[in-house]
């Protein structure tokens, strides 16, 4: 069958970490990649935006190690987990280098780090189209052959061997090929705060009945808050953050000094969480599953983002590795 301008080697959907890692090193080894992301970036994310000092290492495999450097992000020597009584833990972020050369995690939104990844998979060669919300999949018997996007141009039909499902904790493809949704029981929120107390260099964590949360410096002088509490606590106070921090967040003695005096300075977001746990990295023929869609481990250990870039990378591996047979399937 003749190719057209619609039909790739690999089609990716979501430009996230897990999805922009996978593009950058496709696109790199030769592949046709399109990347099918429902947002225009630069976009706010529900986060806790934290970058491990392994994750500077990957940036520096995909070549925006310097570019994410000068987006005015923070330095975080240390995490410290504070119990509701006050007494703390520290663990400093040089344990978790594992040899990459960097010995401080990194506070920056995902705003500026994901914008700065999905530029550089345009800059490598991939094809990306933005504010294009992927509604289905193509299919042929049984196996996955592409995605039919709505964008503001119209519908888009994109083809391809092999489609990788990066659109995170919904796994928006896999469920249309299977999946079912699990029971939502937590509510996660995050808002940049201007006037917070957390220490220097330090991302504070902060556990309290139902839940936790975490505070750490990024951009223009703001520290993002991103906390989990359980569903019945949010519908009893009628789903504002705000009461939810003072009432929840702030039963933490550490806490309560942290955020005493603080405001939100961006809108708060908010997303019903399934819990967490492994899913299937392959949920059709035809279709993989990285980051979040594969995997979405309890977000206080902070390796969230390491396990999308490396799922990523793992990935693309593997694909680069086979694309002549995918090529001609």
């Amino acid at each position: 069958m003749a190719k057209n301008e619609n039909d790739y080697d690999v089609i990716v959907v979501g430009g996230g970490p897990a999805g922009a890692s996978v593009a950058i090193r496709l696109a790199q080894s030769g592949a046709r990649v399109a990347v099918v992301e429902q947002k225009r970036f630069p976009r706010e994310k529900l986060c806790g935006e934290f970058i491990s000092p392994e994750c500077l290492a990957e940036f520096a495999r995909l070549g925006v190690l310097d570019a994410m450097r000068g987006a005015g992000g923070v330095g975080l020597r240390e995490t410290v987990f504070y119990a509701v009584g006050g007494r703390a833990v520290a663990v400093p972020s040089e344990w978790f280098a594992r040899g990459a050369g960097e010995t401080c995690a990194l506070g920056l939104s995902r705003a500026e780090m994901d914008a700065r990844l999905l530029a550089r998979a345009r800059e490598v060669g991939a094809t990306v189209y933005e504010e294009a919300h992927a509604a289905g999949v193509l299919t042929r018997g049984a196996r996955v052959g592409g995605v039919r996007a709505q964008a503001r141009g119209g519908e888009l039909t994109l083809r391809a061997p092999l489609t990788v499902d990066a659109t995170g904790r919904e796994r928006f493809l896999a469920r249309r090929v299977g999946g079912r949704s699990g029971r939502r029981g937590l509510v996660a929120f995050k808002a940049h705060l201007e006037g917070a107390r957390v220490a220097d260099g330090a991302c504070e964590i902060y556990f309290y009945r139902g839940g936790y949360g975490g505070l750490s410096g990024v951009e223009r002088g703001r520290a993002n808050l991103c906390f989990i509490v359980a569903a019945r606590d949010v519908r009893a106070r009628g789903s504002d953050a705000e009461r939810v921090m003072r009432e929840i967040v702030m039963t933490n003695r550490r806490a309560a000094e942290t955020l005493k005096s603080a405001r939100a300075a961006t809108p708060w977001l908010a997303v019903a969480l399934e819990g967490f746990g492994k899913f299937s990295v392959a949920p059709a023929p035809g279709l993989l599953a990285v980051g979040d869609a594969a995997s979405f481990i309890d977000p206080f250990t902070g390796s969230g983002m390491l396990m999308a870039l490396e799922s990523g990378a793992l990935a693309a591996e593997v694909i680069a590795r086979h694309l002549p047979l995918l090529r001609s399937s």
